[in-house]
């Protein structure tokens, strides 16, 4: 989200820093079990990186081939009342050539006037917030090791991550992951989208601020934990104000591609219609949202 300024930005981040200042905000969740500092068990915690990355890689690939409708709703709040609004539903297909594609099905012009959506906010969108972390990726970040912890009926191990360096105009993702400890896939997320513009100096430069959100995932056709809700509640502390933003997003109706192409996991063709085994994260896991403000 920006306010309208210019400036420019270039920064080095890390878990220190991380770990006082983004985490210190950390959501306590209800279903949440205590966050206990013990080291894994049978398993060291460079063979948990190295196995839950390799799973990130198979399910990066395999949701490429899956189609799926993404619903975007951002709210700025003064209090409770609803001061201005975003919406966007569309729907991730293939053309008949076997391509990508995203076919709008719902986007009324946008009410915001606090703030604007810029290009931070549009790759969030479709890559920060259903956060990968795959091997290719890996040396890209710092990662430590916090312990272990439920999460309802799943045991977790925990691991905070910053990105080493920021370069160019690449966005990254700064905060929490969980991992099951049965199929080492991270199964939930928290942090935000990096790099952030601060206008330091307060000479009405451009600033782009972006909120702390959560992404819960759930597994589909039995084999991977594919994103299917976040939720961020944040206040953006912005030089001239302070913007409250509220963002749902849904991921829905994820569904097998039927083409030629085959998806393997653990060295086994998936079946196209194999919906039999598809479970996911206990209901409560997915806040459900607020309703808006009369």
């Amino acid at each position: 989200m920006r306010q309208w300024f210019q400036s420019t930005f270039r920064s080095t981040l890390s878990v220190a820093a991380l770990a006082t200042g983004l985490l210190a905000a950390l959501p306590v969740l209800a279903q949440e079990g205590p966050l206990e500092n013990t080291p894994p068990t049978g398993i060291t915690q460079e063979e948990i990186i190295t196995r839950f990355a390799a799973k990130e890689k198979l399910f990066k690939e395999a949701r490429d081939h899956y189609t799926y409708r993404q619903d975007i709703s951002v709210r700025t709040l003064d209090g409770k009342t609803v001061t201005g609004e975003f919406n966007e539903v569309f729907d991730v297909l293939f053309d008949d050539k076997g391509r990508r594609i995203e076919n709008v099905v719902y986007a009324p012009q946008s009410s915001l006037t606090d703030i604007s959506l810029d290009q931070g906010d549009i790759q969030d969108f479709r890559n920060r917030l259903p956060f990968v972390l795959t091997s290719d990726e890996i040396p890209e970040y710092n990662i430590l090791y916090v312990g272990q912890q439920t999460e309802d009926e799943l045991h977790c191990y925990v691991f905070d991550i910053a990105p080493k360096q920021i370069v160019g105009k690449k966005r990254y993702f700064q905060g929490r992951i969980w991992v099951d400890d049965h199929d080492f896939q991270i199964v939930k997320t928290y942090g935000q989208g990096v790099p952030e513009i601060r206008d330091t100096k307060k000479k009405g430069k451009e600033e782009h601020l972006y909120p702390k959100f959560t992404t819960w995932r759930e597994q589909i056709d039995g084999k991977y934990w594919f994103p299917s809700y976040t939720r961020a509640d944040d206040t953006l502390h912005f030089n001239l104000n302070d913007v409250h933003i509220r963002e749902i997003v849904k991921y829905q109706d994820y569904k097998r591609f039927g083409s030629s192409v085959k998806i393997l996991y653990e060295g086994k063709e998936v079946p196209k219609a194999d919906q039999k085994d598809q479970k996911s994260a206990p209901d409560q896991k997915k806040p459900e949202e607020n309703p808006p403000p009369k």
